[in-house]
């Protein structure tokens, strides 16, 4: 399956930058470019693309505003945005998050781990970088947002005891691998429980099930070790 592109920065160059490194994946293409946030959204609801890699700072409506915007919309739930931006500071990382991004990564990324990036995202993944650790992501996530809709405990009631314990690792930043090291499971039957976990929490990706586990209080601010 190839992978459909939107590129969404206000500079020319450094989106026909990124198109000639994406174009050369023979597994990833990319079908439009966007200089600000209101086309991105324009765009995306025209190409439907699977990834949209968005640029924060952008001129009349911004990359995170765009984000929420096209995160909102049901139509665009296939869509997942990997924000890219030179400003990674924690404010940012959470913000990206409660708007419903499935990633964050730096402008200073190589070129095969962009190329992972959205492949990663694709596949309906979280990426962070190493600058959003677990431990602010938490913070910032677990401090109440009153423009994001609330999430209540009872939320949980409908995952099962093994459901809740993956959901909780998953807000960890374990992969599917990991967790299942951890559990002794296969990552398969890993996949299957995160799977069936956001499909009854109606959350898009991994990224949605780790600002629910915040707000619920399945996962804490500065948690330590994983269990």
């Amino acid at each position: 399956m190839t992978v459909r592109v939107l590129l969404a920065d206000d500079q020319a160059l450094l989106r026909g930058a990124f198109r000639m490194l994406l174009d050369t994946a023979d597994d990833i293409t990319v079908v439009g470019e966007a200089a600000d946030g209101r086309e991105a959204v324009e765009l995306t609801r025209e190409l439907s693309p699977d990834v949209v890699i968005m640029d924060i700072r952008m001129p009349e409506v911004d990359g995170l505003t765009a984000t929420s915007e096209i995160c909102a919309d049901p139509e665009l739930r296939a869509t997942r945005i990997l924000i890219l931006t030179t400003y990674e500071t924690d404010e940012y990382v959470a913000q990206a998050l409660r708007a419903g991004a499935s990633g964050f990564i730096g402008k200073g990324i190589g070129a095969a781990d962009l190329l992972g990036a959205v492949r990663t995202v694709a596949d309906g993944d979280t990426l962070l970088s190493p600058a959003a650790t677990r431990s602010l992501v938490a913070r910032f996530l677990a401090t109440p947002d009153d423009d994001a809709p609330p999430h209540r405990p009872e939320e949980l009631a409908a995952l099962t005891p093994r459901e809740r314990e993956m959901v909780a690792l998953v807000a960890t930043g374990l992969s599917n691998q990991e967790i299942a090291e951890r559990m002794f499971l296969s990552p398969f039957t890993v996949r299957a429980h995160v799977q069936r976990a956001m499909m009854k929490l109606e959350a898009r990706d991994r990224a949605q099930l780790v600002v629910i586990a915040y707000r619920t209080g399945l996962a804490h601010a500065d948690p330590g070790p994983p269990p």
